[in-house]
């Protein structure tokens, strides 16, 4: 028996959402961040995760950052947007759609914008949302903390980079446990 409340990979899809280059020198943990992410797009494609990447506005904010674009498995689902929210680019909502999960996780910028919205959105639409404390911030600071509340009341489930790729995974007797085991020890260097 297993708790709906934990990820299970059948269910689920990695969102990412606009780790782009302009943000790299004004968010608040850009490396941790980063790092967090690059963890996120290794494990979900481990473990056979599909994901869909967002870039708000990347005429003027730039493409995904390098470091995590490279990592982007074939067949990822890109979508430009305008809207903070993701839900408000009807690409994305067909995008998450037509993958059929129940379950997503959620890694990105800026917490108490775009991805404050998405999660609300989501949970509006019938999703599980899982947030992964690691891989989200803000410019400032002060500005995470408001919003990871606003989304807790809302109902999103707080998770971090590890903690979802060892839900995801769920046991060490999994094919795949041991090249995730491989990924985490790296990610701690």
């Amino acid at each position: 028996m297993r708790s709906p409340h934990l990820l299970d990979r059948r269910r689920t899809a990695l969102v990412l959402i606009d780790v782009q280059e302009r943000y790299r020198t004004v968010l608040h943990g850009w490396d941790r961040v980063a790092a967090a992410c690059d963890l996120l797009l290794q494990g979900a494609q481990v473990l056979g995760v599909p994901t869909v990447v967002t870039e708000q506005y990347p005429r003027g904010l730039g493409h995904t950052a390098e470091e995590l674009s490279r990592r982007f498995p074939r067949g990822v689902r890109l979508v430009e947007k305008q809207s903070l929210s993701c839900c408000g680019a009807p690409q994305f909502v067909e995008a998450l759609a037509a993958l059929g999960t129940q379950q997503v996780l959620v890694a990105g910028i800026e917490t108490h914008a775009c991805v404050n919205q998405t999660v609300h959105d989501l949970l509006e639409a019938g999703y599980q949302v899982h947030l992964a404390a690691d891989a989200t911030s803000s410019r400032l600071p002060g500005d995470v903390a408001p919003a990871w509340a606003k989304m807790l009341a809302a109902g999103m489930l707080p998770t971090t980079s590890e903690q979802a790729l060892l839900e995801l995974v769920e046991t060490a007797a999994a094919p795949e446990f041991r090249g995730l085991q491989v990924l985490l020890r790296d990610a701690k260097r």
